[in-house]
């Protein structure tokens, strides 16, 4: 993974030492909050309904075991013992006291880590497929390029002040496990007509209060390319994107209002003028980069003991089916851990917890580790000879829930128990589903199910690409959850359908489990999942599993 060289080091404590005086000044007075606000969000920090909370980057969801431990200090020492992973694959503290941010940012910076363009309207956190240089299907690791992209676009001059924020995303793979058809700008890793590997460049996805499915810009770009062409994309949208309402500054409602064809003569145009005159990185900086990503030096030692494991012990055999995946090397496997055992908060993680990852990472996981935008933790090499005794340390803390796709493996955002948006709550409608469908021992008769929830119409739980989505609003003073059915995040995207009306929160579970148990019944075989059966006999049969009532009034 990268490392910080000595301009990164220089550049973070800069940073640190710039945002110690504005807190000092904000603390003393010096600063309103309408004046310090700016500044704050510039290094990742909210002012969120009940306290303050810093978004620290995780760039493409990589880090190691160093980095881990001190987010488990910082977790500790500063805050309530854990922190929150998010959808971009950063993590989240939820309680700082404004006067210790400093020094947890010092922190951070004494393990090459920041929060610089967490928030803002300037390029995000870029995020990737956090399988990356270990899937089976990968064409090409992506991170490089996401570092490249990393680098190029932190602190960028003419980008700090985008009409809206500007978020990335990569995959290597056919398989998207970015989604990356949500974002400003999707990057697949594709092959030309030689079989050389170049980009496929969407644009204008995104969801929140509009949601729109991405369009492909350019099916084939070459890879030296890239850098100058996202420059020509963005510096169209800094021109061109609007200004004079928030809700429309996003580059998907240029795309929308102006017409792909448009935009892209428009980028075409800036891109030719741009690569006449930019800058590229030389061969040793982008040759320095790809040499921090070089596959481990794998231990392809196979024996019959993981077999015989799997065979003796029912608990880890079903931990393997849902949350070991298939490795590039036969010897290995990819292993997601999840941070949503049964009635807990999705995607919160204890200090202690934290610990054992990093130690299961540096013993067993070539000390690498991941963070999904699902709101998991990923150990991308573990010897499949050593995912037992991994198995059993997760355990023993809590981490070894055997449900990665399941039902229960619900991506949810904070909802209003801690976001000053929210206009529901999101973190008990996710726990009441897990229970419930732990106390029916359904899940793995349900299979893939990808279960989705947002608070509010941003839209930070991705409910519009959930098998089953749920939007959380407020209908005169009382919590209504609506519905939507058939949504996809992968390469295939597609924007779930609103059900019909919305459900008072003591009618929400038992609408749910109607539906699901609908679709066991629905369903031609165990392997058809609950979006293929959606999709082979349309909303119909759901909606009528929803709302009996309607059925009945129909008769």
């Amino acid at each position: 993974m990268y490392a910080y060289n000595e301009f990164d080091e220089a550049f973070v404590r800069e940073r640190v030492r710039q945002f110690r005086g504005q807190v000092e000044k904000r603390i003393d007075g010096s600063l309103t909050e309408d004046e310090f606000k700016p500044l704050r969000l510039m290094n990742g920090l909210y002012l969120q309904l009940h306290a303050y909370m810093l978004r620290v980057a995780i760039p493409y969801g990589t880090l190691d075991s160093r980095k881990m431990r001190q987010l488990a200090m910082i977790a500790e020492k500063w805050d309530k013992g854990y922190g929150h992973l998010t959808t971009r694959q950063n993590i989240q503290f939820n309680w700082p006291k404004l006067k210790d941010v400093p020094e947890m940012l010092e922190a951070l910076a004494d393990v090459g880590m920041h929060a610089i363009q967490t928030s803002g309207n300037c390029v995000r956190n870029v995020t990737a497929d956090h399988f990356a240089g270990a899937a089976a299907d990968e064409i090409e690791d992506p991170r490089p390029t996401a570092e490249l992209i990393r680098q190029w676009s932190t602190d960028h001059p003419e980008f700090q002040f985008l009409p809206r924020k500007f978020k990335i995303a990569i995959t290597g793979a056919p398989n998207d496990r970015a989604v990356t058809k949500a974002h400003d700008i999707g990057i697949r890793m594709v092959r030309g007509g030689a079989g050389e590997p170049g980009y496929e460049i969407i644009v204008g996805g995104g969801l929140g209060r509009s949601p729109f499915i991405g369009k492909v810009l350019r099916e084939f770009l070459p890879k030296a390319h890239l850098l100058p062409y996202l420059e020509a994309i963005l510096q169209v949208y800094n021109l061109s994107g609007r200004r004079d309402n928030k809700y429309k500054a996003r580059i998907k409602i240029l795309v929308h209002e102006t017409g792909l064809e448009e935009i892209r003569d428009a980028v075409e145009a800036t891109f030719e003028r741009v690569l006449e005159e930019f800058e590229f990185p030389s061969d040793l900086l982008t040759a320095e980069i790809a040499g921090h990503f070089e596959p481990p030096e794998f231990d392809n030692t196979q024996t019959l003991a993981f077999g015989e494991a799997l065979e003796a012990d029912p608990v880890l055999r079903a931990f393997v089916e849902t949350n070991v995946a298939e490795h590039k090397n036969p010897a290995y496997g990819i292993v997601t851990i999840s941070t949503k055992p049964v009635g807990g908060t999705p995607g919160d993680v204890t200090a202690g917890q934290m610990r054992v990852i990093a130690d299961l990472a540096e013993r067993y996981g070539h000390d690498e580790i991941r963070i999904s935008h699902e709101q998991n933790a990923v150990l991308p090499h573990v010897r499949k000879a050593d995912i037992p005794t991994v198995h059993a340390a997760l355990k023993a803390v809590g981490l070894a829930t055997a449900n990665v796709g399941l039902v229960s493996d619900i991506i949810a955002c904070p909802g209003m128990d801690y976001c000053a948006l929210a206009t529901a709550r999101s973190i008990p409608v996710a726990q009441e589903i897990s229970e419930r469908f732990h106390a029916l021992k359904l899940e793995h008769e349900i299979g893939e199910l990808k279960i989705k929830i947002s608070g509010c119409i941003n839209a930070c739980g991705h409910h519009h690409v959930g098998h089953i989505g749920i939007l959380g609003l407020d209908k005169a003073g009382v919590e209504n959850y609506q519905v939507t059915l058939g949504g996809d995040a992968t390469e295939t995207m597609a924007l779930g359908e609103r059900a019909g009306p919305g459900f008072a929160a003591d009618e929400l579970i038992p609408a749910l489990e109607r539906l699901i148990l609908a679709y066991l019944q629905l369903r031609h075989s165990r392997e058809e999942t609950f979006l293929a059966a959606y999709r082979r006999l349309g909303a119909e049969p759901f909606q009528a599993a929803l709302y009996p009532e309607k059925e009945r009034h129909a008769a």
